[in-house]
């Protein structure tokens, strides 16, 4: 992805810089080529060349651009499990991603590290997206994911005969879960995505209490995936998943709805960070009845809901670090609701702003293996910068209006918002 070129600066606006810290009332950026040169008070900029372009964010907000630590780029108006694999053909389920791609960039998410994708479109969108034959966030791909056979991703009937290799790769046993790894490995991802857990939506014999993974196969998909200097993340919510994942040497933690003490401990003594997505499971029990969904399941959504929240407050309170991203591209939970996230941790789980802003840059960037790029307005990080016309911190539901969006900036180059391809 290139950088843009000469001098930008952008002014006029509280800086939110990503850290946490409380925003600069008046605040400036220098881009030069690319690249952060000066995150700070105005009155501290240095001098700022007459040629430069400059940026007014009108009174509005200066902050990183947001990382999607959970993003699902082949998921598409989803109904029933099954859409997730069989509705569409693969060709154009990849021109849906890229469009998906494009639609979280719009909404101001210059990152996105992926949680699944069918076959291995996700890292063939990452290329394409790091040649600039597409837009879209900074990816970190997944590619296909590991259950064990009978387990939550494993629906479609035997005596069909169409298997779930497009989607999932179902193990039996140590040797193939490290089978499995192997042919990750070989598709190039980055991330493992596994399921040692269950979840609401499969509640006649998969639901959120339930192990879909053994430990020894868990163990084995860590082992070979560091081998290859991979990284490993699972889909957990039964409390006895999270514990496994988090004894087997897992990099990173989906959801971890049922915490409790001891998974707790196990979380902070290695500093694993833990993605809730929360959104879904509130969009799940609030509009689940529109589509069809029994009541069964949505009463495990609410179990979840609460559940989680309370375990993603534990996390934040005990000084754990908490990635914002969710199971967007379902009918009830669509694309371009992504900043809906952010607004539920504040509403709902009683999170502030500059917490869940912190969350959703700066840990979101540590997550993809990046924080040394992107994910904080430091001098030397690259000018992945959201510029908005509002004031994020007194109202973060600010980011679920694109349309105030000055710039969506990568690198310096704006590519979306009110300014593209018109800077001065």
């Amino acid at each position: 992805m290139k950088l843009a070129t000469g001098t930008t600066l952008i002014h006029h606006g509280q800086l939110a810089d990503g850290t946490g810290s409380p925003p600069i009332r008046d605040g400036a950026v220098l881009v030069k080529d690319g690249k952060i040169a000066y995150a700070g008070p105005a009155k501290g900029c240095p001098p700022v060349p007459p040629e430069a372009s400059r940026i007014d964010a009108k009174g509005g907000t200066i902050m990183p651009g947001l990382v999607e630590a959970h993003f699902h780029p082949t998921y598409f108006n989803v109904a029933a499990l099954e859409d997730l694999d069989i509705k569409y053909p693969v060709e154009y389920v990849t021109l849906l991603a890229a469009s998906n791609a494009r639609l979280a960039l719009e909404c101001g998410y210059t990152a996105a590290r992926s949680g699944g994708s069918l076959f291995n479109i996700d890292v063939w969108l990452k290329k394409a997206i790091e040649n600039e034959v597409t837009t879209g966030p900074r990816l970190a791909a997944s590619g296909r994911e590991i259950c064990g056979v009978g387990g939550l991703m494993d629906w479609n009937p035997d005596f069909r005969k169409i298997g779930m290799d497009g989607l999932v790769l179902l193990v039996n046993g140590p040797d193939e879960a490290r089978s499995a790894v192997r042919k990750l490995v070989k598709d190039g991802v980055e991330w493992v995505k596994t399921y040692p857990t269950g979840d609401a939506a499969a509640p006649d014999a998969n639901d959120h209490h339930t192990l879909c993974m053994t430990f020894e196969e868990m163990h084995a998909v860590v082992a070979t995936a560091h081998n290859h200097g991979l990284k490993v993340t699972g889909h957990c919510r039964a409390n006895a998943g999270i514990k496994n994942a988090l004894r087997a040497g897992y990099d990173a933690i989906e959801h971890g709805t049922f915490m409790d003490q001891e998974a707790l401990d196990l979380l902070l003594a290695r500093n694993v960070p833990v993605v809730p997505a929360l959104y879904f499971e509130l969009a799940s029990v609030q509009r689940g009845p529109e589509f069809g969904l029994s009541q069964r399941v949505i009463d495990g959504h609410q179990e979840t809901l609460e559940a989680g929240a309370e375990s993603a407050r534990m996390i934040l309170r005990a000084g754990g670090r908490l990635g914002m991203g969710g199971d967007y591209g379902f009918g009830w939970n669509p694309h371009g609701d992504y900043a809906r996230e952010l607004t539920f941790f504040v509403r709902h789980v009683g999170f502030t702003p500059l917490e869940v802003i912190r969350c959703a840059t700066k840990t979101g960037a540590e997550i993809m293996g990046r924080g040394g790029e992107i994910g904080t307005l430091e001098a030397g990080k690259l000018a992945d910068i959201l510029v908005v016309d509002g004031d994020v911190v007194g109202d973060i539901s600010v980011l679920e209006d694109r349309s105030r969006f000055v710039a969506v900036m990568q690198g310096g180059v704006v590519k979306a918002g009110q300014l593209t391809g018109n800077i001065r």
